[in-house]
């Protein structure tokens, strides 16, 4: 039964969150890359489902977001907008496919529109990239904005410290947030910023703030799903709260499959025809 956490099955629109924001309602958001586990997410009654960039290092090995493609983000966006029926889908583009011009942006946003199904697409950067973001919204393309902590920056920054420590950072992240809200963005992901700043950025813009690593003050709250259910071993920030141990009961479970398998008890005379 999908959204048996809020009883309300209707379809999460951007319109939605804004409602949600404006009653004081929180908004959930979790990754999802593919079939299977967008379902159960969808189910579990989760607002939004983040499409994340964050696919090139949990579903294929890559030390950061930047080598994963736009065919790649494609591939999982639509595995996922198969299984949901009740979340907001938002769709990450990849590391260079809109920070060249406001043209591939715009173009790159469409492709993954049509193709994957999805609801919006969210893209990192604030007043550098803001040709791109009108650009894209003026094809009537939702877009939530990313702030703090970029991932697809990783290589200029050197380091995955929390971000906007300082006033200049923090005044140009105020001032971004500010810039995107003013173009038409729905809503906005901080990462990784001090939790004072996100509260101030919560409460002087309209649209929705999502955080991670950003404290309790944001309007919502997103973690990539193999994180919080602890399927991966070894990243534990201080912002990641692991509500399973997956890597136990899996590896648990497959190691007693594999017994099973050595010792000819599985299959057992039930389970063959």
């Amino acid at each position: 039964m999908a959204g048996y956490i809020t009883g309300d099955n209707r379809k999460v629109t951007t319109h939605r969150l804004l409602e949600m924001k404006q009653r004081g309602e929180k908004i959930s958001m979790l990754t999802s890359y593919d079939y299977t586990t967008a379902m159960i997410v969808d189910e579990a009654g989760v607002d939004v489902i983040l499409v994340g960039d964050s696919a090139s290092n949990v579903m294929a090995g890559n030390m950061t977001t930047v080598p994963i493609t736009l065919d790649q983000m494609i591939y999982h966006a639509k595995s996922v907008a198969r299984a949901v029926k009740r979340a907001l889908i938002v769709a990450d583009l990849p590391f260079g496919t809109y920070q060249a011009s406001e043209f591939d942006a715009v173009e790159n946003a469409i492709k993954m529109m049509k193709i994957s199904h999805v609801d919006a697409i969210k893209i990192e950067g604030g007043e550098e990239i803001l040709p791109a973001v009108k650009k894209i919204l003026a094809a009537g393309i939702p877009i939530c904005g990313h702030l703090g902590l970029c991932p697809q920056s990783i290589n200029k920054y050197g380091t995955y410290a929390v971000r906007a420590k300082d006033d200049a950072e923090a005044e140009k992240l105020i001032r971004d947030a500010h810039l995107l809200e003013e173009a038409g963005c729905f809503a906005i992901v901080l990462e990784k910023i001090p939790a004072d700043l996100c509260s101030r950025v919560a409460q002087e813009l309209t649209i929705p703030i999502i955080g991670i690593g950003a404290g309790n003050g944001a309007d919502g709250q997103v973690l990539v799903v193999a994180d919080m259910l602890g399927m991966t071993q070894g990243f534990k920030p201080r912002f990641l709260r692991q509500y399973a141990d997956l890597h136990t009961v899996m590896t648990d479970a497959i190691s007693h499959y594999v017994e099973d398998v050595k010792n000819c008890d599985f299959p057992n005379d039930k389970e063959q025809y």
